[in-house]
C-alpha cells in the first residue's frame, strides 16, 4: 500500500563549478510514496525512485521533468533475476530510510541527498551534495574518504587505481594512445570502490558522453555525470568485491562460454596479403611445432577494401584455403568493418539501401562518411531489422567454413572528421522489445559498436545454430561481452605498452569484460627480440591471446629473431596449451559468476592494504600469480606475495615465508607462483585444440589450507553443454605433517573425457613417503622427485574418486 508523507518546503541549492554556468540542484523533499520494494520521492519537478532489486542491489532513477522518459536499457538484461526484498520505509522529520536486511538506504530531506549505510549505520557511500542538473546534463557528487580506491571503467590507460584521476566515456579511435590517453575505445561506466577491505560498485546506465572524476577536481569528493539522457544508476554492495562484480554482471549479462579454440594462440597482422602467404604462415607453425589455432585476415583480403568481398587476384581459392586450414587445425577469422562503400552494384550497399537499413542525416538523407573503401554508409544497428539484415550477410562466409568474425573500426571511426566519428546530429531509429523511436548520435555513439557486434554474433548463430559464434570487437559498452571478445586496440611495440597490458586488462576484467586481450608484441612499430619474447610469455596468461601488428612493421611471428627466441616462445605457447584445462574451466566459471580469469590481487585479498593498488602482478584464476618483468631497465625486483604460503611454479618448491620475494628473471623465465591449497589441471601438449591429447590428465597438487580445484570439459564447439552434456569434477586435499589425502568428486560425466589415466604430482614432501594407497589399496609405481619435493603417481581415471593417501 502506498503511503503519502506530508510535503516539505522546496528551495534550490546552487553549486558553483569551474565554468561560468551553474548547476541547479534539487532542493528539499516535497513528498514520499512507498511501495513493497521501492520508494518514490518528489522534490519540485524532480522525482527520484529508489528500487531495492535485491538486498545488495539498489537502483536510483532521477526524472527531471513532469513526466518520466522511458528508454529501454541497452545494457540491463538481468533485472528480473534478482529477488526484490520487502522494505519498510521509516520517514521522520529529517530523513526517509529503509533497510534491505543487508544495507540501509537513507534519503536526507533538507536538501535531498542519498546515503548507503551498513546495518549498523556506518556509511558505505553518501552524496556529498544534492544531484544537480544543467539543461540536459546532470552530475552526482559523493563523499570520497581518503583511503578509498576506485577501479574499473573499462580500458583506461594508466594505473588500475583511478583515484585522483578523471575520465570520459566516449568511444574513440585512439591510434597512438599512451599512458594517460583518454578517452579510448570503450565506454564502460561502472566502477568498483574498495575501502578497508569492503567494496561497493556503481553503474551509471547512460549511453551519452559521461565523465567520472575521482578527486581530480576536489580532494574530498568524487563525481559522475553525463551530457544528456537519464540519471539512472545502480548501487551494488559487497562487501566482498567478488560479490559486487557477480551482482553487476548478473544485471548486465556475462560472457557466454567461448569455443575452446578461441582460447588457443592466435596469429594476425595487417596484413597477410595473399593466399600464398597465409598458407605459408600456417605451414611454418606446423613444421616448427609451434601450437596455434587461429589466423586472421585484415582488410587487404577484400576487394577494394569493401566488407563482404574477396580479392580473387590475391585469394583465388579462398574457399579451398579455408577448408585446408581447417584440416590442419586452423580457424580463419576475417575482419569485417561496419562501413559499407557507397557504390551502386555493390551488393551490401544495394541491399541495405533497398531495405532502408542505413543511418541518416537529420534532413533524411543518407549519412556518408569516408573510411577505408572511400565514401561509406553505416547500418543502423539499433534497428532489430537492420541487425538481422547485417547478420544475413555472413551466411556466405559461414558456408565457406569461416568460424569467427573480427569487427573493427566500430566506435564508429570515420576519417577526416576532427572528432573521428559521425556528426552528433545523425539520426538513429531504435527498435527494441516493442519500442520504436528516433534519437541522435549523442545517445547511440557509445553503443554503436556493441550493437554492431550483436548483429554479427546473432547472424553467425543463425547461420550455424549448433556452433558457438566467435566475434572480436574493438568498441564496447556494458553487456558487449554477451556477444564478443575484445582487445585494447592499437597499442605500440614498446615496453610502456607491454607494462600497460596488465592494468588495462585488469580494469576491463573488473568492469565485466572477462574475455579480453592486447595485441601481443604491439601493433604500432616493431618490438625488439627481448620485448616480443617477454610479451609472448605474458600472453600465456591473458584471456585472449593474439599476436598482431600493423602494415609496414617487421614480421612478428614466434620464429623471428632466431632459434634461441623461437625455442623460448614455443615453450610458453606450449604452456598455454598445457594449461587449457585450467583456462577453460576458469572461463566456464566466468560464464556463471562473471569473475574475470585475469584478476587484480585485491579481488582475492581485499583486506591486504599493500596489494590494493598493485598492478604489476596479477592472478590468473584463483591460484596462479604472475609477476613479469615490466621495465626494460629493471634488474632484480620485488614480488609481493599475498598472505598464506606459495610455491614456485617452475621448481615446485615452497617459497620461503616472507612478505616479498626478490627475483631477477632471465629471458626465458617468467616468475609464476601457485597458491598453497591449489589443484591445477593440465594436459599434454597439442598443436591445436582439435587434436586429442595423448597421455594422462595431470593434476598438480599443492597442499595447503582450503585445498581445492575443479575441472570442466565439453566438446568445445557446440551448445550441447546447455543440455548437460559436459564433464565436471571437484578435487580436494587435506594435509597433516607428511600425510596428504586427495579426493575427487565427479559431479557430471555426461561428456566422456579424453583421458583414461590421471597423473598426480603432489608437492610439499621434504622426503620420500613410506607409501601410497588408493581406496585403502597399496599403489606401486610412484616416484619421488627430491629436487621438486614432489611425489608423482599415475592411476586409472576411475581411481581418482577413491581417496588417495600419501604418507
Amino acid at each position: 500500500m502506498k503511503k503519502t508523507v506530508r510535503a516539505f518546503c522546496l528551495y534550490l541549492v546552487l553549486i558553483p563549478v569551474a565554468s561560468s554556468a551553474q548547476w541547479v540542484s534539487v532542493g528539499n523533499v516535497t513528498g514520499v510514496q512507498s511501495n513493497p520494494s521501492s520508494v518514490e520521492i518528489s522534490a519540485a519537478e524532480v522525482k527520484v525512485r529508489i528500487d531495492a532489486l535485491s538486498p545488495r542491489v539498489i537502483r536510483v532513477r532521477y526524472t527531471n521533468g513532469t513526466s518520466a522518459v522511458h528508454r529501454e536499457s541497452f545494457a540491463v538484461v538481468g533485472a528480473q533475476s534478482f529477488h526484490a526484498p520487502t522494505i519498510q520505509v521509516q520517514p521522520n522529520s529529517d530523513a526517509v530510510e529503509f533497510s534491505t536486511g543487508v544495507l540501509r538506504v537513507r534519503v536526507t530531506k533538507s536538501p535531498l541527498r542519498i546515503a548507503f549505510l551498513t546495518p549498523s549505520g556506518d556509511t558505505i557511500t553518501a552524496d556529498a551534495a544534492p544531484a544537480a542538473f544543467q539543461g540536459s546534463a546532470f552530475r552526482v557528487w559523493k563523499q570520497m574518504p581518503i583511503d578509498e580506491h576506485y577501479f574499473g571503467l573499462g580500458d583506461k590507460a594508466g594505473p588500475i587505481d583511478h583515484r585522483d584521476q578523471a575520465f570520459t566515456m566516449w568511444n574513440t579511435d585512439a591510434y597512438g594512445w599512451r599512458s594517460g590517453t583518454d578517452p579510448l575505445y570503450k565506454s564502460i561506466p561502472f566502477f568498483l570502490a574498495l575501502r578497508a577491505g569492503a567494496a561497493y560498485g556503481i553503474f551509471l546506465d547512460n549511453t551519452y558522453r559521461s565523465s567520472f572524476d575521482f578527486g581530480k577536481a576536489s580532494r574530498d569528493r568524487y563525481s559522475f555525470g553525463s551530457d544528456g539522457g537519464d540519471l539512472d544508476y545502480y548501487f551494488f554492495y559487497g562487501p566482498d568485491p567478488k560479490q559486487v562484480i557477480a551482482d553487476y554482471t548478473a544485471l548486465v549479462g556475462r560472457t557466454p562460454l567461448p569455443p575452446l579454440w578461441s582460447l588457443g594462440y592466435q596469429q594476425s597482422r595487417y596484413s597477410y596479403e595473399t593466399e600464398a602467404r597465409v598458407r605459408e604462415i600456417a605451414s611454418e607453425f606446423r613444421s616448427r611445432h609451434i601450437p596455434a589455432d587461429v589466423i586472421y585476415l585484415d582488410i587487404d583480403y577484400e576487394s577494394e577494401r569493401r566488407p563482404f568481398t574477396i580479392d580473387r587476384t590475391r585469394f583465388p581459392n579462398f574457399e579451398g584455403m579455408v577448408r585446408e586450414l581447417g584440416a590442419a587445425g586452423f580457424k580463419l577469422i576475417p575482419i569485417v568493418d561496419l562501413h559499407l562503400k557507397q557504390e551502386p552494384g555493390y551488393k551490401p550497399y544495394d541491399e541495405g539501401l533497398a531495405g532502408d537499413h542505413f543511418v541518416k542525416n537529420a534532413d533524411g538523407s543518407l549519412y556518408v562518411g569516408p573510411v577505408w573503401p572511400g565514401p561509406s554508409v553505416f547500418p543502423d544497428f539499433t534497428r532489430a531489422s537492420s541487425r538481422a539484415w547485417w547478420g544475413s550477410l555472413f551466411q556466405e562466409f559461414s558456408a565457406m567454413g569461416v568460424r569467427g568474425i573480427w569487427n573493427d573500426m566500430n566506435e564508429p571511426s570515420v576519417f577526416v572528421s576532427p572528432d573521428k566519428t559521425m556528426p552528433l546530429t545523425v539520426v538513429h531509429r531504435v527498435q527494441e522489445n516493442g519500442e520504436s523511436r528516433t534519437t541522435d548520435h549523442r545517445e547511440i555513439h557509445n553503443v554503436f559498436g556493441m550493437e554492431n557486434a550483436r548483429g554479427t554474433y546473432e547472424g553467425l548463430l543463425r547461420s550455424k545454430p549448433d556452433l558457438r559464434p566467435f566475434v572480436l570487437t574493438r568498441a564496447a559498452y556494458p553487456g558487449s561481452w554477451r556477444y564478443a571478445a575484445t582487445w585494447t586496440g592499437d597499442n605500440s611495440a614498446t615496453w610502456e605498452h607491454y607494462r600497460l597490458s596488465i592494468p588495462t586488462l585488469l580494469s576491463l576484467g573488473v568492469s565485466g569484460y572477462t574475455f579480453s586481450g592486447v595485441d601481443v608484441g604491439g601493433y604500432a612499430g616493431s618490438p625488439t627480440a627481448e620485448l616480443l619474447t617477454r610479451w609472448i610469455e605474458l600472453g600465456v596468461f591473458l584471456p585472449f591471446y593474439r599476436n598482431h601488428t600493423e602494415k609496414g612493421s617487421r614480421d612478428q611471428e614466434p620464429w623471428v629473431h632466431g632459434p634461441e627466441h623461437e625455442a623460448i616462445r614455443r615453450r610458453y605457447i606450449e604452456l598455454r596449451y598445457r594449461l587449457l584445462p585450467y583456462i577453460y574451466t576458469g572461463m566456464e566459471e566466468a560464464s556463471r559468476d562473471g569473475l574475470p580469469l585475469m584478476r587484480p590481487l585485491f579481488l582475492e585479498y581485499p583486506s591486504s592494504k599493500d596489494l590494493v593498488t598493485n598492478d604489476r602482478e596479477f592472478l590468473f584464476g584463483r591460484d596462479l600469480l604472475i609477476a613479469p618483468k615490466v621495465q626494460e631497465t629493471m634488474d632484480a625486483y620485488t614480488v609481493n606475495l599475498p598472505e598464506g604460503s606459495w610455491y614456485d611454479f617452475w621448481t615446485g618448491v615452497a617459497v620461503p615465508k616472507a612478505p616479498a620475494v626478490h627475483v631477477d628473471p632471465a629471458l626465458d623465465s617468467l616468475p609464476i607462483y601457485v597458491r598453497a591449497g591449489a589443484i591445477i589441471p593440465m594436459q599434454p601438449v597439442v598443436q591445436n585444440t582439435t587434436e586429442v591429447p595423448h597421455g594422462p590428465l595431470q593434476l598438480l597438487v599443492y597442499p595447503g589450507p582450503d585445498c581445492r580445484g575443479s575441472l570442466y570439459l565439453d566438446d568445445g564447439e557446440t551448445f550441447a553443454y546447455q543440455h548437460n552434456q559436459f564433464y565436471r569434477a571437484e578435487f580436494t586435499c587435506q594435509s597433516s605433517g607428511q600425510e596428504v589425502r586427495v579426493r575427487a568428486q565427479v559431479l557430471s560425466s555426461a561428456f566422456r573425457p579424453w583421458w583414461t589415466e590421471i597423473n598426480l604430482i603432489v608437492a610439499g614432501f621434504d622426503s620420500a613417503p613410506a607409501g601410497v594407497t588408493a581406496g585403502g589399496k597399496i599403489i606401486t609405481g610412484w616416484t619421488y622427485d627430491q629436487a621438486r619435493h614432489a611425489v608423482s603417481i599415475t592411476v586409472p581415471a576411475a581411481a581418482i574418486t577413491q581417496e588417495l593417501v600419501i604418507r
